[in-house]
Formats: structure tokens, C-alpha cells, sequence
């Protein structure tokens, strides 16, 4: 946790491998739906889905939705705690989907917290994804605010992304095959973005 938090200080972002063993990995994916939704963008009165954006599918998650589920859920509480405690965020609640990419699909670049209601402050990516190889594609590729990419990562099974949701721009590139994660925010309780005091 210590890494985490001294990254997000000094970069805004972190990439924590092996978040999750191999059969914690398993047992999320046990939890998956048969089911999925299509995603949508926007949000409240502006939700709308648009095939030309994101071609993604998801389902929710709940407390209850099975052991590992609940896990994950703990982990990102203490995440949520830590990342108080440090920089006093003001961290209300966490919301997170199951997201499915079957071959083709794509999610075009991108902020995650939204004009005039930006409450996600701090965005978790977790994959779930075995032997992903440099064919199979689907890479995330994460840019800065003026447009420069600062990183680009395979769906690495086990792999979590934490990030700040109003400083890095992303996208999903197609992949070439099933593309497993969690993606997911942390939410303060109705407070408008520009509180964070980190260092860039």
C-alpha cells in the first residue's frame, strides 16, 4: 500500500502486478455473469450508448455477488481508506463493473469523471486475463492532459491500475480476443473536482 500511495503522489498513477494471485484471479472470474449489458457513456439524464465510442459490455458489482467479489470489494475499501488518510480526498464510495471486450471491440479515448459532476476522483483498472500476448492486442494506452502517451499496458491477468480520473485521458485499442477487468471509481459524496493537492 505504501508504493501506492508514494506513486499517486509522485506520478498521480500506479501499476501494482500480481494485485491478485492466479486462483484469486479465478475465482473473480467465477463470479462473472452469463449476462452482460451494453455499456453506455454519460451519465444520470445524459446516459446514452454509443457503438462509435465504446463497444464494451458490463455488469455491475455488488456485495453478495460471491466471496471473491466481496474480496475485491474489502481490498478497495483499504485502498479507499489509505488514499484518505494521505491525501484527504473525502472518498465517499466505491462503484465498479465487471467489463467484457469480445474481439473488436474498443473503448475510444477518454476521461472518466464527467463535466459538471466530476465526483470520480480516482480510477481502479483490474485485469483478469491469462497468457495475454503482444498479438492479442487490447492494450490500455493512457495519455496526460496535453495529449502525450504515458503508458501502455497489456490486460495483464492480476494487474491493477489506479490512477487520478481527472489528469489521465485513456483508451482500450481492439483486441484480438475475450478481454477480461473490473474497472472502477472512487466517488466523494457530490464535491466537484480541483481538491487534490499532488504534486505533478
Amino acid at each position: 500500500m505504501n508504493k501506492l500511495i508514494e506513486a499517486l503522489d509522485t506520478n498521480g498513477y500506479y501499476i501494482w502486478d500480481d494485485f491478485l494471485s492466479t486462483e484469486q484471479v479465478e475465482d473473480l472470474k467465477a463470479c462473472m455473469p452469463d449476462e452482460w449489458k451494453k455499456a453506455c457513456i454519460g451519465r444520470n439524464d445524459d446516459v446514452m450508448r454509443e457503438a462509435s465510442i465504446r463497444s464494451d459490455k458490463i455488469h455491475w458489482l455488488a456485495n453478495s455477488q460471491g466471496a471473491a467479489v466481496d474480496d475485491f470489494l474489502s481490498r478497495m475499501e483499504s485502498i479507499r481508506r489509505a488514499a484518505n488518510q494521505h491525501f484527504y480526498l473525502g472518498l465517499f464510495e466505491y462503484e465498479a463493473h465487471f467489463a467484457k471486450y469480445e474481439k473488436g471491440d474498443f473503448y475510444k479515448k477518454h476521461l472518466d469523471c464527467f463535466h459538471g459532476n466530476e465526483n470520480r476522483r480516482l480510477t481502479t483498472v483490474f485485469y483478469m486475463n491469462d497468457s495475454w500476448s503482444e498479438e492479442d492486442a487490447g492494450e490500455l494506452v493512457v495519455y496526460d492532459l496535453d495529449g502525450n502517451i504515458i503508458t501502455t499496458l497489456p490486460p495483464k491477468s492480476g494487474r491493477l491500475f489506479v490512477f487520478l480520473s481527472e489528469q489521465f485521458p485513456h483508451e482500450v485499442l481492439p483486441t484480438n480476443k475475450a478481454r477480461f477487468s473490473i474497472a472502477g471509481w472512487f466517488r466523494t459524496n457530490g464535491v466537484t473536482g480541483n481538491q487534490l493537492d499532488i504534486a505533478q
